[in-house]
């Protein structure tokens, strides 16, 4: 490629290189690891808020040096799209040339986001859950509940998945579909509660929110537990946080930074963060007893782990279109 043009690569173009579940998971385990022994850059992302509190457009720039990778991601999620025929979350991926700053690359953000964000996941239970695990609670059937599912399906034994959603064709739809892609059982819940209770690992996956709804009560999380906080603490209420033996994040820096903003007022004690995790520097779960839980916010340096896999794939492939800068 000539160093005039960058190339372009849409929604379609991103799924088609066929990187998959497993790819990402190796890479963010990768840029962990950069994390864990203080290599990577990653400034805390700005955002703006647009109609208010709960929506947003963040910047998100990093770099890992041993992927050789650099650039940013503009993403935005907005509560109200879903009723208007649009994607709650949409966003852009910019990669850059580590060595010159070129850049290499304009893509589609909104495959990447659901994919890294379960890959995340996937790595602290890894660390967290008891590696039996056969029994997931998802709460929110949207793309989230989707790619975090997957991505424990990849390292752990899932045979039932336990789904709730307040919108019930969300449920029948997601059942529809997991069920003929993973392979598992699907079983639709009538009530929160039933999506949470009896399960080896949880994950809520609704819209992200400044006041929680707080739905999950004290008592609902089992002994053994792992739960995976992907919409933030927006489903749990602060006694039922307060059960938990082991809280983690990705980024420690990052949700504290949240916590100036008003989010996560009743969260646990942070144990430790999934670089931390991945290097050994900290302990995840001691025991079968023992409650766990993951609060990963997402982080840039996702992104610009799976950057670099669709770029290459797409040029070794011939996907995309190359633009002039």
């Amino acid at each position: 490629m000539q160093s005039n043009q960058l190339l372009y690569l849409s929604r379609e173009d991103v799924i088609q290189t066929g990187v998959t579940m497993a790819d990402v998971i190796d890479s963010l385990d990768v840029a962990f690891h950069e994390k864990g022994e203080g290599h990577t850059e990653m400034p805390p992302k700005p955002g703006i808020h647009p109609g208010g509190v709960d929506n947003f457009i963040h910047a998100m720039p990093a770099f890992i040096p041993a992927l050789k990778s650099a650039g940013i991601k503009w993403v935005s999620a907005f509560v109200d799209n879903p009723a208007k025929g649009l994607p709650y979350i949409s966003g852009l991926v910019i990669l850059n040339d580590a060595e010159t700053g070129l850049p290499l690359s304009v893509m589609d953000g909104v495959w990447m986001t659901g994919m890294r964000t379960g890959a995340a996941t996937a790595l602290s239970a890894r660390h967290l859950a008891r590696p039996d695990s056969s029994t997931v609670g998802v709460l929110g059937c949207g793309v989230q509940g989707r790619t975090n599912l997957e991505a424990l399906t990849v390292l752990f034994p899932v045979k039932t998945v336990k789904a709730f959603d307040t919108n019930a064709n969300s449920v029948r739809a997601y059942a529809k579909d997991i069920e003929a892609r993973l392979k598992v059982t699907v079983e639709p819940m009538d009530t929160p509660q039933l999506a949470v209770t009896g399960c080896d690992m949880v994950v809520t996956a609704g819209p992200l929110l400044k006041t929680p709804h707080a739905t999950i009560k004290k008592g609902w999380l089992d002994e053994g537990t792992f739960a995976s906080l992907v919409d933030f603490d927006s489903y749990w209420h602060a006694e039922a946080l307060a059960e938990v033996d082991r809280f983690c994040t990705d980024d420690t820096l990052q949700i504290n930074h949240y916590q100036t903003l008003g989010y996560f007022k009743h969260i646990p004690p942070i144990h430790a963060d999934l670089g931390e995790l991945v290097t050994g520097q900290k302990t995840g779960r001691e025991s079968d007893a023992e409650r766990t839980m993951a609060a990963n916010l997402g982080l840039a340096i996702d992104d610009m782990a799976v950057a670099p896999l669709i770029y290459k794939k797409a040029r070794a492939q011939g996907i995309g279109t190359l633009l002039p800068l």
